[in-house]
Formats: C-alpha cells, sequence, structure tokens
C-alpha cells in the first residue's frame, strides 16, 4: 500500500536486498555456492567485493579458481518454434552449456554503451566504420554494445554481437572466453577508456592507443607535467573537491573558469563559470 509496487517485485527485491547481507556477513569467506547464487542473482563482481570488503579483482580470481565462468547464450527470436541461429549473444550464469564454439581469432571492438538517442552518432560511426575495416582485411570480428540505437548492433555488422554492459568484468570476460586477438578500446567514447589500464593491468591485448596515453591524457597531473616537459603553457588549474576551495582558486585566479570533471577526455558535464553563482549551480 505505501508504494503501490506489485508484491512480486518487491519480493524480488527483498530476496536481493536479504543475499546482500548474507555476502556481507560471510566476508572474504564466500563458498562457491554462495558466489555462484550471486552471479546467478545478478550481482557483480564489484558488488560482491562491496559486500564482502575484499577487490573486485579479489571476487574475480576467487571465481575463476572456483571455476565460476559466465555461460553465451543466443537470444532467441524465434519464439522456440526451431532452433535459433541469431547474432545476438549475452552471457549468464543461469546455464549449463554454451550455444556457441569459441575457435579464436576474433578482433574486439567495444562500442559507446547508453547514450542519448542522436548524441552517440559518431562513437556509433567509428565502431562501424571500425568494423567494416577490419571484414576488408579478413579479419574476424566481435561487436560488444548495449545500445540497440546504432548501427554497431545491426546483426550483419560483426560476426558476434554481445549486447552487454561495458564493464571491465563483462569485457574480460568475452575477451578470456573468446580467446580474441585483442581489443580496439577508442571507438568507443569514455565508457572503453574507463576500463583501458583495468584492462592492460591483467594482460589483454589493447590494439590501438596504449592505456598509458589514455591515462596520461586523462589524469590531469600527469598532462600537466607532460606539458611542463615538452615547454607548453597552461593555464592555471587545480583539482578541487568541494565549494569553499573551488571558489577561493576561482577568485584569486580571476573569471571566467572553465570547470570540468576530472578524469575524463570528452567534454561531457564541461561548463564555463562567470561568478561564484555559475560555479555553484554547476
Amino acid at each position: 500500500n505505501l508504494t503501490k509496487i506489485d508484491k512480486w517485485f518487491l519480493n524480488k527485491m527483498k530476496n536481493i536486498i536479504e543475499f546482500y547481507n548474507q555476502l556481507e556477513e560471510s566476508g572474504s569467506t564466500l563458498s562457491a555456492e554462495q558466489l555462484l547464487k550471486a552471479k546467478r542473482m545478478g550481482f557483480s563482481d564489484k558488488q560482491i567485493g562491496q559486500a564482502a570488503k575484499i577487490t573486485e579483482l579479489a571476487v574475480r580470481t576467487l571465481r575463476k579458481e572456483m571455476g565460476i565462468i559466465p555461460f553465451v547464450k543466443q537470444i532467441d527470436t524465434v519464439a522456440g518454434e526451431w532452433p535459433a541461429a541469431t547474432n545476438y549473444l549475452y552471457l549468464t550464469y543461469n546455464a549449463y552449456e554454451n550455444d556457441i564454439d569459441f575457435p579464436g581469432g576474433y578482433t574486439i571492438v567495444v562500442g559507446s554503451g547508453v547514450y542519448r538517442i542522436g548524441s552517440s552518432v559518431e562513437f556509433d560511426w567509428c565502431a562501424v566504420g571500425c568494423l567494416r575495416e577490419l571484414r576488408n582485411l579478413g579479419k574476424p570480428t566481435i561487436m560488444i554494445n548495449y545500445n540497440p540505437e546504432t548501427v554497431s548492433t545491426d546483426y550483419d555488422m560483426c560476426d558476434r554481437l554481445y549486447f552487454e554492459e561495458i564493464s571491465f568484468e563483462v569485457v574480460m570476460d568475452i575477451y578470456e572466453l573468446e580467446h580474441s586477438e585483442g581489443i580496439i578500446l577508442s571507438m568507443g567514447g569514455q565508457l572503453p577508456n574507463n576500463i583501458a589500464m583495468d584492462l592492460h593491468r591483467q594482460q589483454a591485448r589493447v590494439l590501438g592507443t596504449s592505456p598509458e596515453s589514455i591515462d596520461s591524457a586523462e589524469n590531469r597531473f600527469k598532462f600537466s607535467r607532460m606539458l611542463d616537459r615538452k615547454g607548453i603553457l597552461q593555464p592555471r588549474w587545480k583539482e578541487l573537491t568541494n565549494h569553499e576551495s573551488a571558489i577561493a582558486f576561482c577568485e584569486e585566479v580571476g573569471y571566467p573558469c572553465l570547470v570540468r570533471p576530472s578524469y575524463v577526455l570528452s567534454g561531457a558535464a564541461m561548463n564555463v563559470a562567470y561568478s561564484n553563482q555559475d560555479l555553484l549551480t554547476y
């Protein structure tokens, strides 16, 4: 009566919360049964790590030692009337066998992920152009993207299409399952860039711009040091985390000031402040 949400959904949420509490109580002594149940309920390695107070990588290592890895299934587009042979693939732990084989040799292209309609056209075109060029070179391709409003997620654009979120866990799982030749991150914008260093640390082969170069461009301190070494002038800047210090800095250097998130390459959420009020509004 309080929420007007159907009891069926409320019970599902209750189950998730109760199991999350169990994970918190177990901590780092997670059993294989608990870990498998968590994955089948949809918990990511990161969420399990937060509950158990261990790192995402520790959960991944533990999961692989226990032999808990996802299966690849095809989306059934023919309502079970005859065997499905679609190119729409997804990962799941609620299965006992894979729908496809893994011969290896595929090159993975990571898409842009979730974007508002009309704002991701440049990433989509980059991904499509990349897939076409790889096909012209005779290389089999895999696309990882979960934005249905893109051409890159058309069933015939690549050899294998994974409708999956763009996270370190998912991309690394697909990379290892497919015995991939390498991963191209530079076509998808900010989301793929965010996982570049994590993939690199796990010895995934990143093609194109190196993860270290991406990190050097996104990390303001590293980028600033590089400009200093090259003798390139740069405006005064500072990384700040609260209103008071931001206002103090802007008043010291004088308005207008450019304000933007600290670890991104894209221009999203960037603004120019002309006064203290502009800064607070941003």
